[in-house]
């Protein structure tokens, strides 16, 4: 376990405390009387003493920081620690002016000299030539901008990473001064997301229509970049924030921009900014943006970056990991079971592609678990499992290994009718069945037959052709594509 020693809790160190008490092992602040070391913490034993005071210090350590306002207090604390403990790593900080041979008293025995001439530069170097950091500016700089309060509008029915995104997001403008609400139109109803947000106790506002959002006076889009498609907002909607990891199918205009397709989710995004404005997430907040980036990286395994992989080990540090082990194994409802029934029962295989028609449905969230379920049959690659429901066809696919781009594949078999697209292995799409729609309830089967023949006709058609580009040899291992979008993902 390992043992950490503050000597000194004003200036710097006192902003370090809580910090270093967030690491596993121990921790002990020797200061004065008269010297504030802020809130007491139960985790951390304090001894009122001068820092060069060993007979206050712990019988050992392995990192000692020693910060007080006092450039000559630090030097003679450092001293006295660099000889209690020869094999700690110390770290002494000097300030602005401190007396050239004082700081070089304090060089002599630390191993690291935190000057705060050098930590202003450094700071000012990084925003100047780091494009995290700018980029983190130009959002405060246009959070400060809104007068009024932000709405944050994820895309309809969000799922984990929407609904993470969005939360962190008003964390990030509250902490600019700028009030904000985590919004969505439409229903929360795949079980892991309703377990998400239960067991975290997570406050979102359900809009019921654009003229809520009018009462806003500014409004930010997590994890789709458009406004009118896949959510409720009018498409001429006045956007000042965009922060999304798909790429856009056309221009995203807003006052700021973050569209990063090489990151795996949109939750890494925003957990990087949370990082940079050094804002404590909290544990509801960092369990559900752990629980966004592991979603949306199929538990890293999909599409995933180094930014991914350091936004998780930030966030594991904050987030309730039986929690989210909770939130991971809810329950299956029966409009799941009787969506996975009808899926297993009138599938249509053809190679390794597998589509089925389930006709209409309660809940069109239970398509993307059928289509997660049906993917693990022995010898398919490809799942895509469909249903209408409202004067709407909802398609849900799911890929694992595949030569096609099945985003591509699905835009071109219905992008001419509805709206489709999305990432190498999780997509989707919305078809309005036109006056398909006002059939009558005696018509169901005939509606369902040409439902299929519409979709599953042009989804077969697309893929044979996008087969036969890729040579005889791809297509003697079976039929591959795969199915994403980014406002269909679950």
């Amino acid at each position: 376990m390992q043992r950490r020693v503050v000597l000194g809790c004003d200036g710097a160190a006192g902003a370090a405390v809580g910090r270093l008490a967030e690491w596993p092992g121990e921790l002990t602040v020797v200061a004065p009387d008269g010297v504030s070391v802020g809130a007491d913490r139960p985790d951390v034993t304090y001894e009122r003493a001068a820092p060069d005071d060993t007979a206050a210090y712990p019988d050992r350590a392995d990192l000692v920081f020693v910060a007080g306002d006092d450039d000559a207090t630090n030097a003679a604390a450092a001293a006295a620690a660099r000889d209690a403990y020869p094999d700690a790593y110390l770290a002494v900080y000097v300030g602005p002016d401190a007396d050239p041979a004082v700081a070089s008293r304090v060089a002599a025995v630390a191993d690291r000299v935190i000057d705060a001439d050098r930590i202003l530069v450094d700071r000012v170097t990084e925003l100047t030539t780091d494009p995290g950091a700018a980029r983190v500016h130009r959002l405060h700089t246009t959070l400060r901008r809104i007068e009024g309060r932000l709405a944050v509008v994820m895309h309809d029915n969000p799922d984990p990473d929407a609904i993470a995104s969005a939360l962190g997001l008003v964390r990030v403008a509250e902490r600019a001064g700028v009030s904000a609400d985590a919004c969505y139109f439409g229903n929360i109803s795949h079980q892991e997301n309703r377990a998400m947000v239960n067991l975290l106790d997570i406050d979102l506002v359900a809009l019921d229509d654009a003229e809520t959002v009018a009462e806003y006076g500014g409004v930010a889009l997590v994890d789709h970049s458009r406004p009118g498609i896949n959510d409720g907002l009018p498409e001429d909607t006045t956007v000042d924030i965009v922060v999304d990891h798909h790429p856009p199918r056309a221009p995203v205009e807003a006052h700021f921009v973050d569209l990063r397709h090489d990151i795996g989710a949109t939750s890494t995004l925003v957990s990087d900014y949370l990082i940079r404005t050094g804002i404590d997430p909290g544990t509801p907040l960092a369990t559900a943006l752990l629980f966004g980036v592991r979603v949306d990286t199929d538990d890293f395994t999909r599409e995933v970056s180094v930014a991914d992989f350091e936004a998780a080990a930030w966030l594991v540090l904050h987030a309730d990991l039986p929690t989210l082990e909770r939130i991971e194994s809810p329950s299956m409802t029966p409009e799941v079971i009787e969506t996975l029934s009808l899926a297993i029962g009138n599938r249509d295989v053809r190679g390794d592609a597998l589509v089925s028609n389930v006709g209409s449905i309660r809940d069109r969230d239970a398509l993307a678990q059928a289509a997660d379920r049906l993917l693990n049959m022995e010898g398919i690659r490809i799942t895509v499992v469909y249903g209408y429901k409202d004067g709407t066809i909802y398609v849900s696919g799911r890929a694992r290994g595949t030569d096609v781009d099945l985003g591509e594949t699905l835009r071109d078999a219905l992008g001419t009718i509805g709206s489709a697209g999305g990432h190498a292995d999780m997509a989707g799409a919305q078809v309005s069945l036109g006056i398909l729609g006002d059939a009558d309830d005696d018509s169901e089967a005939a509606l369902t037959e040409v439902v299929t023949d519409v979709v599953a006709g042009r989804l077969f058609e697309t893929l044979e052709d996008a087969t036969t580009l890729l040579g005889a040899d791809d297509r003697d291992s079976g039929w591959a594509f795969e199915f994403p979008f980014e406002e269909w993902d679950r």
